[in-house]
């Protein structure tokens, strides 16, 4: 299917992590000819999936912003915009996690963080994206949400279920402007928030592997391949009669996620 995506420009926040969805989404959006604009505070990460997408024969920008920073997203944003002359496309990515444990255990610091970065940091380009794409009565946003509901991550769902209910607002608010927003919750990765519990390490291939087999029907965790198709999807034109969903993408759970 032609996604009719040749020569958009869509801003991915959140490409600097090489485990992340963002390279994933970022260089299935480039083989499907999109221009990138990769925005993460890993400058470093950010350069390396560019990398990736001007091997796929796209554009590509490559700007470090902490999303959580008005003044870096401001910007960010101009800095896009000057380069490139439009914004089509909104992939609002980047998050962050903090260790597992419970909230009452959890300082002030931590919960500004993810509060800050996870929801005000979408929020934050958001507002400086949509009066944009409202210039020029188009646009397609898609919000990354995440896990809720279980034990130890308390504050980082309640982030991420912020992410889902103003995700539906603004959508109602702007598709009469031309601007279509959706939101993907993504299945578990073993991206972030399963290392963060366990010193600063990734689970091994080995460790993965048991983990899923235990407690996915797929018997895999989710990867950036297997959202980038699905971003690319509701970044479309082809997607013009879905507004305000969250999508959830699921591995057929066979228990409790978080044992």
């Amino acid at each position: 299917m032609d996604l009719g995506l040749k020569d958009k420009v869509a801003l991915i926040t959140g490409v600097g992590n090489q485990r992340g969805y963002g390279v994933g989404i970022a260089t299935y959006m480039a083989q499907e000819g999109c221009d990138i604009i990769g925005v993460d505070i890993n400058l470093e990460g950010v350069e390396k999936t560019g990398e990736q997408v001007k091997a796929l024969g796209r554009k590509y920008l490559a700007i470090k912003t902490n999303v959580a920073n008005r003044a870096e997203v401001k910007e960010m944003v101009k800095k896009a915009i000057a380069e490139f002359g439009k914004i089509d496309i909104l992939v609002n990515n980047a998050g962050t996690s903090t260790v597992l444990m419970p909230f009452i255990d959890m300082s002030e610091e931590d919960c500004d963080i993810l509060v800050d970065v996870n929801l005000h940091g979408q929020m934050n380009v958001g507002r400086e994206v949509i009066p944009h794409m409202i210039s020029r009565k188009y646009g397609r946003i898609v919000n990354i949400t995440g896990g809720q509901g279980g034990a130890n991550i308390s504050v980082y769902g309640a982030s991420k279920a912020g992410v889902g209910a103003w995700t539906k607002s603004i959508a109602a608010e702007l598709v009469d402007k031309g601007i279509i927003v959706n939101g993907v919750h993504p299945g578990l990765g073993n991206t972030g928030l399963n290392m963060i519990g366990r010193g600063g390490k990734y689970l091994t291939d080995e460790e993965e592997r048991e983990f899923a087999n235990k407690h996915f029907g797929l018997q895999r965790f989710c990867k950036g391949e297997d959202m980038g198709p699905l971003v690319a999807f509701l970044s479309s034109d082809v997607c013009s009669y879905m507004v305000g969903e969250l999508l959830s993408m699921t591995a057929g759970p066979r228990g409790g996620m978080f044992p």
